[in-house]
């Protein structure tokens, strides 16, 4: 029996388990991760079983099974354990033979353990492993012994196992020296083993080890093996490389090439013949599916790659893939990566823009820095790199987006210069990402440069250009410029429907932009009636139209329907449209988090306030969740769910949430920015309801101010604090400035959005309430009557709108901002 390693560490959870679970049944403790990767510590962990549960056993034999041959003369020397004729009196052969019957019999012990260490094909073992009544462990780096026996699977240790591991052995090592060095070496247990020794020994820091790991593993993996172990981590590996040269050559050109890609999971389907560069000796294993395939078998026989038949993916530990590639000249080294790069581009699937491509990307991803794919100056290399970073951008995974696109920016402006096409493309994307995280004015210079240089280098009408051009109206748009937006992205859709038709679908992103614009300078028809076209075109094109700039046109479109009044409808088109983004894309997608968004401030406005809020509620807590407090997402669901929670009387938990918003978009957008000056007037509102009319009048006539000088007095923004603040008048008992403010403000909103839109049906409500406490009845009256008929005829008479107005209670109007 091996010596036991008196530092064992982790693995409760596999010993308990099979602690459980063995029993009558042979139990087979074979590895997860690489099907036995040499040092991944299933010898370690059976010999820990059999020391910590030798007391249930009456006989415990240990037989060293690397080779079949020499396993029967082990078990023959059971025999004097065992009382039947031994190896002198009988032969090896006899005397094992009498041993396994003994066995079986259980005669004359019943409980035993039999640990077979290290054994390679199960067939060699079919004669030699007894079903009696005691019990079997075998470890093993072949994949095989899952289909004969239960298998436990011994992987890498997990993180916090590993840290612990060289804590114990070495406790100089802070955390996070503990955490580079268990990421290095791959959260192996011989490797982090000698890691530790080598270090106690010599006194190397942890940064000397890291330092020199790098350049050196293989030589460095030589020193510090423990006692317990056989071999070293390179000899290890080294033997299992010897023994796949011996019995299939191709397949270590194989495993080279798996060496560089990434540690992760490689796509079985990356394996196929492809156009670019690949060595001749790959290229015809490629071509050929039967020895391809063998190939495949032969590694995962002898531990190499880990195969997962259920994801179709295959798996080299990131130390052997060190070890393979040190061994390399340089050239063959470039030679290799190029030819990964040839794999990952085919891989690739057609359309980023498609979910159900989006996690074949994801697959792909994992191997883009270590096949060091930035520093390729293919152009089909660099035609994946574009690809990738639409498909991070398309399923909303703007971070990773923004990092590779600044990656890529970097590498390729050394190598190709600023002006080069890939280049701008890239700071393209880069800029877009700026935007998506609230960065507006970072973007808008970047951006504008970025224009400059690709209208000198494409020429104005190459679609990048155009492309470029239709994100700086978003960018004005997020500076507080609408009108200045507007105007920009009326020339750009005509550019896009002069250049590219108007069907095309980067057209009906720039129409559906000049919808925003004119929603944010109040022409909600306008809007709708712009969105109707895009929405009709989409439909008719849906086979060119991605999903996410389907979804973003039915959001644009419901989000217009409310905003020109119409809430009962928006809730239709609101509710089918979450339900297709749910279905086409994912419930975090950040599109389908707008949709949402949207669909609970439409909920609110047509009365349904239980169900807006639950909605309210579930959005917001998405977007910090996936987002953090201050993105322009959780602003806006923060500013929603603070109007819900008013809605529904729950003023203090409104109060606070739209305060803490209403400091946070000062600090995100600008303090002279229409959203900040929005939010100032949402907690107006629930300061006058909290008892504090004169501070709630203080802060509208602030908002009024900031809106007031940005847009004129004929905005709508402009328009709903005004009415709000005629209301703080009136809580102040100056019902004669009231009415003069809410009659005029009355005769705008009628003007610019009509007689029956809920806004001016609000204001007139309001007004009719601050006649009659002002002595003017007769004026009251008629005004009253007029607005009831009103409501009645548009959001019905059991509106909480129209019962506050019958009960003269004062209508408040709420900001909600459009995204940008």
């Amino acid at each position: 029996m091996p010596p036991r390693n008196k530092n064992f560490t982790g693995r409760e959870t596999l010993l308990n388990r099979l602690h459980t679970g063995i029993g009558d049944n042979v139990t087979a403790v074979v590895p997860h991760t690489l099907h036995g990767l040499g040092g991944v510590g299933k010898t370690q962990m059976a010999i820990e079983y059999a020391y910590r549960f030798r007391d249930s056993y009456d006989v415990v034999w240990w037989i060293p099974a690397d080779q079949p041959g020499l396993v029967r003369a082990t078990l023959a020397q059971l025999a004097p354990k065992l009382g039947v004729p031994d190896a002198t009196t009988a032969g090896i052969e006899d005397a094992a033979n009498a041993v396994l019957d003994a066995l079986r019999r259980g005669e004359p012990y019943a409980r035993w353990l039999l640990i077979f260490d290290n054994a390679d094909q199960p067939e060699d073992f079919g004669e030699l492993i007894p079903p009696g009544p005691g019990d079997v462990l075998v470890t093993s780096r072949n994949h095989r012994w899952a289909g004969v026996y239960e298998t436990i699977a011994v992987d890498v240790f997990p993180r916090k196992e590993s840290m612990e591991f060289l804590a114990k052995r070495v406790p100089s090592v802070t955390v996070e020296e503990a955490d580079r060095l268990a990421e290095a070496l791959g959260d192996l247990p011989l490797a982090l083993e000698q890691a530790a020794a080598l270090q106690v020994e010599t006194g190397m820091s942890a940064q000397e080890y890291l330092r020199l790991f790098e350049q050196h593993a293989s030589s460095l993996l030589e020193e510090g093996k423990p006692r317990e172990y056989p071999w070293s981590m390179t000899t290890a590996w080294r033997l299992s490389v010897t023994k796949l040269r011996e019995h299939l050559p191709e397949a270590m050109e194989l495993l080279r090439t798996c060496a560089f890609f990434g540690p992760e999971p490689i796509p079985r389907d990356a394996f196929r013949p492809v156009k670019g560069p690949v060595r001749p000796e790959l290229a015809q294993l490629l071509a050929t599916p039967i020895r391809l395939s063998k190939a495949i078998a032969t590694l995962a026989r002898y531990a190499l790659v880990r195969i997962d038949p259920d994801e179709r993916t295959l798996q080299v530990h990131r130390l052997i893939q060190a070890l393979l590639r040190e061994e390399l000249p340089a050239p063959l080294q470039d030679e290799i990566r190029s030819e990964v790069h040839s794999l990952i581009v085919e891989a690739a699937p057609a359309g980023a823009d498609i979910p159900a491509n989006w996690p074949r990307y994801q697959a792909l991803l994992a191997h883009v820095d270590p096949a060091e794919m930035a520093q390729s100056t293919r152009a089909d290399v660099r035609s994946f790199a574009h690809d990738m970073l639409g498909a991070l951008a398309s399923s909303g995974d703007y971070r990773t987006a923004s990092r590779y696109a600044d990656a890529f920016v970097r590498q390729w402006s050394r190598d190709s210069g600023a002006t080069d096409p890939d280049v701008l493309r890239a700071q393209r994307v880069k800029g877009d990402m700026l935007r998506e995280f609230g960065r507006y004015a970072d973007a808008y210079e970047l951006n504008t440069a970025t224009l400059a240089t690709m209208r000198e280098a494409l020429g104005p009408d190459h679609r990048e250009v155009l492309i470029l051009l239709n994100g700086i109206g978003a960018d004005l748009r997020g500076r507080g410029r609408f009108i200045d937006a507007r105007e920009h992205d009326k020339e750009s859709v005509e550019r896009h429907r002069a250049v590219l038709g108007s069907d095309d679908v980067q057209t009906l992103r720039a129409i559906n932009n000049l919808a925003l614009d004119y929603g944010l300078t109040s022409d909600y028809r306008a809007s709708q009636a712009l969105l109707e076209e895009a929405y009709r075109a989409a439909q008719a094109n849906e086979s060119r139209v991605s999903r996410g700039t389907f979804l973003n046109l039915w959001a644009s479109l419901a989000r217009s329907v409310r905003q020109c009044g119409d809430y009962n409808e928006a809730c239709d088109v609101g509710r089918d449209a979450l339900g297709y983004g749910r279905q086409h894309l994912d419930a975090d997608h950040p599109r389908v988090l707008l949709v949402q968004k949207d669909l609970a401030i439409a909920l609110q406005r047509a009365g349904e306030r239980e169900e807006g809020l639950e909605l309210a509620r579930d959005v917001h807590g998405r977007y910090v969740r996936i987002y953090d407090l201050n993105h322009p997402g959780t602003l806006a669901a923060a500013t929603c769910l603070a109007n819900s929670l008013r809605s529904n009387d729950l003023v203090e938990d409104a109060y606070r949430l739209a305060k803490d918003t209403m400091d946070r978009y000062a600090r995100v957008y600008s303090s002279e920015h229409p959203y900040h000056h929005g939010c100032i007037s949402n907690v107006a509102l629930l300061e006058r309801l909290r008892g504090e009319p004169a501070l709630a009048y203080e802060l509208n006539e602030q908002a009024l101010a900031g809106l007031e000088a940005r847009f004129g007095r004929d905005h709508h923004y402009v328009l709903t604090v005004a009415v709000n603040l005629a209301g703080d008048l009136a809580a102040l008992g100056e019902f004669d400035r009231a009415c003069r403010l809410g009659e005029e403000s009355l005769r705008r909103l009628r003007g610019l959005l009509g007689e029956h839109h809920p806004a001016s049906l609000a204001a007139a409500a309001n007004l009719a309430t601050d006649l009659s406490a002002a002595g003017r009845g007769d004026e009251a009256k008629r005004l009253f009557d007029e607005t009831m008929r009103r409501y009645e005829e548009t959001l019905g008479r059991e509106h909480p709108d129209a019962l506050a107005a019958a009960e003269g209670r004062h209508l408040d109007l709420d900001f909600d901002p459009p995204p940008i």
